[in-house]
């Protein structure tokens, strides 16, 4: 994600590199640089030319402090005028009302069924919300198919008339349905097009006007880049819509829609989505976006997630295990597991403040677990709760079942010893670093 912004804005920089103070020469060549990196990632000049005016405007006007370095402030200036392009602060949905209408729109094929099913998990695991699913895309039954699908897996209802063509009417019975049986939040999924035509502006404002939804939110692919923006535009001048969503976002993705939508539309992007699986759905955070974009990491949603997704009873019953020296091969399974829910591992990996550059050319799999996976589940329960009675003869025979190297499975045999001796160490240190990630 926003991979080559990041090295440009980062030569951008290097124009500072050695200079003891900001001048108007070095300021000029160094902004001069940062707008041709934006409009590169398909922001539109103007808007480009208005942000790096007021880098410029900003940077001369700043005292360098002994502490810093000019390169350091223009890193700051730049984070801050990025900030305030994507809308400065967060800004979560409205849920006070019983039940909170949630309208999704958008064009086919831009994400919003999977967005949907992300949304209804996200209110029930996050926001303690009960809420319903509602298929009104009545074109496609593949549509009203995948959100059946994606509800299953969350178990959360959704509502569906195969037979009924009416988009409004399917609506409001959902919407009555919600309130016969204590639904507080009514996701409404409606019908995209591969471009904006009349018919589906029309259906979508007609459930707007017979639902008066709280939210309508507008779900763009982010890779479309300038055109996503566009399209946010023809749709906020019909629907008014409250917020908007960028999908797609571990994708090659150029930036410039979650960039410039905000500036070009003046309404929050609110929630982006990564990836297919479920749990990878976050609030929009300004300031956050800004970090990995200059290539900072992101270590505060990293932490999120894993508070979200680790179990705490779990791991405290883990930590005393780790402290006892009985960490063993089920619990390193169980940590895995943990690890995968989190999202697209490459992605992970990014928001580690300087891993994200160091990795952008490795291609990190998310079935990089699948191998060390098959060699513990070629171990007999006896060998996964006893990790030291697995000697060479075992270990032929985990290979085997594995369908590993022997030379594998020795790799993978040592680097778990060193691992169970590391975390003894720490024990002895007093446990100083030894919690795994998720414990707090």
């Amino acid at each position: 994600m926003f991979n080559n912004l990041t090295e440009r804005l980062e030569g951008a920089f290097k124009q500072l590199k050695g200079e003891g103070k900001i001048t108007e020469i070095n300021v000029a060549t160094t902004v001069k640089e940062i707008r041709r990196a934006l409009v590169d990632a398909d922001v539109n000049f103007s808007i480009a030319k208005e942000v790096t005016d007021k880098i410029k405007e900003k940077a001369i006007g700043e005292k360098v402090l002994t502490s810093i370095t000019p390169g350091q402030l223009m890193v700051k200036i730049v984070k801050d005028a990025l900030v305030d392009l994507m809308g400065g602060t967060e800004e979560e949905l409205s849920l006070n009302s019983n039940p909170t209408v949630i309208l999704i729109a958008g064009l086919q094929g831009s994400g919003k069924t999977t967005f949907s099913g992300k949304l209804a998990n996200y209110l029930k695991t996050k926001k303690n919300k009960k809420p319903l699913l509602v298929a009104a895309d009545i074109y496609r039954p593949a549509a009203m198919e995948q959100l059946s699908v994606l509800a299953g897996q969350i178990n959360v209802p959704v509502h569906v008339e195969l037979e009924n063509k009416n988009a409004v009417s399917i609506a409001l019975n959902a919407i009555a349905f919600a309130k016969e049986n204590g639904h507080n939040v009514v996701i409404i999924d409606t019908a995209g097009r591969l471009a904006i035509d009349e018919q589906m502006m029309t259906e979508v404002a007609d459930i707007k006007k017979a639902v008066n939804p709280q939210e309508i939110l507008f779900v763009v692919d982010s890779m479309t880049g300038q055109d996503a923006v566009n399209t946010a535009k023809a749709f906020n001048d019909r629907l008014d819509f409250t917020g908007v969503v960028l999908t797609k976002l571990d994708g090659d993705t150029r930036g410039g829609a979650a960039l410039t939508i905000k500036y070009i539309v003046q309404k929050p992007i609110k929630f982006v989505s990564m990836g297919e699986k479920l749990e990878t759905l976050d609030v929009f955070y300004p300031e956050r976006m800004a970090q990995r974009i200059l290539g900072m990491g992101d270590i505060t949603t990293l932490v999120e997630r894993a508070q979200m997704d680790f179990d705490e009873v779990e791991n405290k019953k883990l930590e005393k295990k780790i402290r006892a020296n009985k960490f063993d091969f089920d619990d390193f399974k169980m940590q895995l597991n943990q690890i995968k829910k989190m999202g697209n591992l490459k992605d992970l990996l990014g928001m580690i403040p300087g891993l994200g550059k160091a990795i952008k050319d490795v291609d990190i799999s998310d079935d990089a677990f699948k191998g060390i996976e098959a060699m513990i589940g070629s171990m007999t329960p006896e060998e996964r709760k006893n990790p030291e009675i697995i000697d060479q003869k075992r270990r032929q025979r985990i290979a085997t079942g594995s369908g590993k190297d022997m030379t594998e499975v020795n790799a993978f045999m040592k680097q778990f010893d060193q691992m169970k001796e590391m975390m003894k160490m720490m024990n002895k240190m007093g446990g100083m670093g030894m919690k795994m990630p998720g414990m707090k």
